[in-house]
Parts: structure tokens; sequence; C-alpha cells
């Protein structure tokens, strides 16, 4: 008997482990009266170039149980499947899982708690799990219990799209930017927090580390993913540059990737992300 593993279209994975989900299913994003299925109609790349070029700020909707019950029904009746969303604090889609699977005995839907790369370690940890043999139900037991150990911590470039989606004031939007103020962002259990921030860049890097120490630290024996923002992954490189003390000694190879649309939408390009278990 096989074991598959599904997601939706917020949770950002590395390359490798994007050919080894089953299907990912797919929120819909829109512009104004564009509409597109995120990973279907619309890439990162194409997400990135509207938020920028666009006078709109881009909205998601979650994925509907429809769309759910298409890939459970085309799983064959010796597969089992585990359905890993974002957070249901933040989206409808979890829900939508729940009731495409009450027909289906074979599959169990799971709450990441978290969003984009947190949801992706958490899906990494569960393929790790599959890959030792482990059961169906030891996986399923396995991250419920470790999933309340992601943390995501962002640095964001501008404030002007936390403006655009309501998140804040345009006074501070306008101040911030002025005195070239990076906020720090958290997701853990599900909501989005504002830490701290940061003048320019390098404090901000420094802010993050000190955001990741203060959760008790890196637990190294865990996945671990950086993301970025926007279609230049220079800020990304440059942060790992600036913080190998943190991740070389222990990663060897720093992994990371573009972030979609559910946090790029509000953090806009050129922000960078650390999830990680926390020890």
């Amino acid at each position: 008997m096989s074991i598959k593993i599904i997601v939706d279209s917020t949770v950002d994975l590395k390359d490798e482990l994007k050919e080894r989900v089953y299907s990912s299913v797919p929120l819909s994003i829109r512009f104004g009266d564009e509409e597109y299925l995120d990973g279907v109609t619309i890439d990162h790349k194409q997400f990135y170039d509207k938020l920028v070029n666009s006078n709109v700020f881009p909205t998601t909707s979650q994925a509907n149980p429809e769309s759910f019950d298409r890939v459970f029904a085309s799983l064959s009746k010796d597969d089992q499947a585990i359905v890993i969303t974002l957070s249901a604090k933040l989206s409808g889609t979890y829900q939508s899982a729940m009731i495409a699977s009450e027909n289906y005995s074979n599959i169990m839907v799971i709450d990441s708690q978290s969003v984009a790369i947190g949801a992706g370690i958490l899906t990494e940890y569960a393929f790790e799990l599959i890959d030792k043999g482990y059961q169906f139900e030891q996986i399923i037991d396995s991250i419920k219990k470790v999933r309340e150990k992601i943390v995501i911590v962002a640095l964001v470039d501008t404030l002007e799209y936390l403006k655009r989606g309501g998140r804040i004031s345009k006074t501070a939007a306008f101040a911030g930017n002025i005195l070239n103020i990076k906020p720090v962002l958290a997701v853990t259990n599900g909501d989005i927090n504002v830490l701290g921030k940061a003048r320019g860049m390098k404090m901000g890097g420094n802010l993050l580390e000190k955001e990741i120490e203060k959760v008790g630290g890196v637990d190294y024996s865990m996945p671990v993913l950086l993301g970025y923002t926007g279609n230049d992954d220079s800020m990304i490189k440059k942060y790992i540059e600036d913080s190998e003390r943190l991740w070389k000694s222990q990663l060897g190879e720093v992994d990371y990737t573009v972030v979609g649309c559910t946090i790029g939408s509000h953090g806009g390009p050129g922000a960078v992300a650390v999830a990680f278990f926390k020890k």
C-alpha cells in the first residue's frame, strides 16, 4: 500500500519534493476582475510581475471541496493519502479538504497550523517518515505532534504591500519607508504577528537572528527551509551569507525556495523568511 502526500498550492517546497507530491490543489488568486488558479494559470514569476505592476491588491480564495474531491477520486483504492493544508486560521481550505474527505476512509487531512515554507517543512518531515518506513497512523501522529514547534520568521523589505492589504496605515507605511524601517514578522500556530522593526536589512537580519534565539533556537535535526519573495533571489543569498554562522556548520548547504502568493502578496518582493522547528 502506497502513502501519498497531497498539499494545497500555498505550501512552498524544495524542487525535489515538488516532484514527489501527488497533487497540489490550487487556491484562486484575483487581481480585480482577473482570476487565476495558483500554480495552474499563473506561476510565481507571473504573480510577482503582476503584484509589482498592478494597482490592484490581489486577494486569494480558498480551494473548494470539489477541487479536493477530484484529486481524492483519482487515488487508487490501495493508496492512503495525507493532506497537508495551510493554517485553518488563515483560510477555509482546510475545511474544504475535510468536507471532501468525508467519503474516503483512506485519507487524513491535517492542518499544518502554518503556511508557505512552514507548511513546507512539515511536508518534508512527512516524506522523511515515509522514507523511513513509518506506517500511515504513525506518520499522522508524528506530524501532529511536531507541527506545534514550527516557526516562521520573516523580514519584509517594504511596508507598501502591508499598507495595500490593510495591515498597517498609510501614515505608518510612509513614515516607515522614509526611515527605511524593515518589520520582522512571525507565523506561529497559524497567527501572523509583528515582532519588531529594524532600520535597514543588516539590522533586520540581526533582529531575525535574535527572534530565532528567543524561541529557543533551531532544531537542526529537523527540516529547515528559507524563502524569498519576488523574482530576484539576491536578498536571500545575501541573508544566508550574512547569517552563515547560523546555518553552515549545522546544515552545510542551505535550502531555499520562492515563497508563493499567500505571504508574498502582503510581504511584497524582497522579503526573506526562515522556517524551522524550534528546540
